[in-house]
């Protein structure tokens, strides 16, 4: 009733501003009753947008994600170690493969969207361009980035649009494992021996502030904020996910007596809110605009997987002739 018929081949609306005004009622009324909308229902064209960014953004965090972990693969302490790592690298590669999925629904193509990764026109998570120096460091990032990634995919997995939904249920299934498997490993470096316990504290001074800027800037300053809250597409604010991060995990690294480099890190036991100090935001944007630490390395392995992959594409989408197949006398 309403779907492709009031869209033409440039994904216009096509009818009156009238005609706009009543589809919009009707698809705000569906999300605000709590119903998915899927790719076949009618939707705005800002909606369609931001989903498309937000999703591709995703999908492009998890295969980006996987880079520094992997390079551990060989390197990591002992063989069960070696055999979760790949197991959680197979799967961060896996959940980006259920993201693009859920992208393509929306209108664009797989394709496109690695090319715009590799050109830098589209953006992946900041915290993804910085080194893994140890293995403390794998530690840490499966431990406080996976847990930043749960806190965000718990909510936008009750978001309005159900092919993301549905991916994010899965993966946040297998994510929670990911979650036990870092804190494992930090909680073996915390408890150990005073070599392991210096490494992780360095990898932790490292990675807290790329921490902090995980969950982004203020949503003071966007002017989609509200209406992306509204149509849930985002499900809580910036400053709000970077709260409950705070509060689950902070905790966590204090009581293995680790400490964290910011001296006005505490919680007001009032108001149940964590004062800190400011995150450098000129870094945080220098980074996720492309001058971090590896942003030029990670783009290239990628650009190297697509480049020295494409024959494999190729032979797969070509239309061979049938091989006629003899039966069993």
């Amino acid at each position: 009733m309403y779907g492709s018929a009031y869209i033409d081949k440039d994904e216009k609306f096509v009818g009156t501003a009238e005609d706009e005004a009543q589809l919009l009622e009707v698809f705000e009324a569906r999300i605000a009753r709590g119903e998915k909308i899927e790719p076949d229902d009618w939707m705005p064209a800002d909606y369609r947008k931001q989903l498309i960014r937000m999703i591709e953004q995703h999908a492009h965090s998890e295969i980006m994600g996987a880079l520094p972990e992997g390079t551990w693969i060989t390197r990591a302490p002992t063989l069960r170690r070696k055999l979760a790592l790949i197991a959680k690298v197979q799967d961060e590669v896996g959940h980006g493969h259920l993201l693009y999925a859920a992208a393509e629904t929306l209108g664009k193509s797989r394709e496109t969207m690695i090319n715009d990764l590799i050109s830098g026109k589209s953006k992946y998570s900041n915290i993804f361009n910085y080194p893994a120096k140890t293995w403390a460091d794998i530690a840490v990032i499966g431990f406080l980035v996976d847990a930043g990634a749960i806190i965000n995919q718990l909510l936008n997995a009750k978001g309005s649009y159900g092919p993301y939904c549905r991916a994010l249920e899965r993966i946040c299934y297998e994510e929670s494992f990911h979650l036990k498997q870092g804190y494992d490993a930090f909680v073996a470096l915390a408890t150990g021996t005073p070599m392991q316990r210096e490494m992780l504290q360095d990898a932790l001074n490292r990675w807290w502030p790329p921490m902090m800027h995980f969950f982004g800037p203020s949503d003071k300053l966007s002017v989609h904020t509200e209406r992306l809250m509204r149509w849930k597409v985002k499900m809580a604010s910036n400053e709000e996910m970077r709260q409950e991060f705070i509060d689950q995990y902070v905790p966590k690294i204090w009581e293995l007596d680790m400490t964290l480099p910011d001296p006005n890190l505490k919680k007001n036991e009032e108001t149940g809110v964590w004062s800190y100090t400011e995150p450098d935001w000129d870094e945080f944007f220098k980074v996720i605009n492309g001058d971090g630490p590896c942003n030029a390395e990670r783009i290239a392995v990628r650009k190297y997987a697509e480049q020295h992959g494409r024959w494999v594409r190729e032979a797969l989408m070509s239309k061979a002739p049938a091989t006629a197949v003899t039966p069993f006398a």
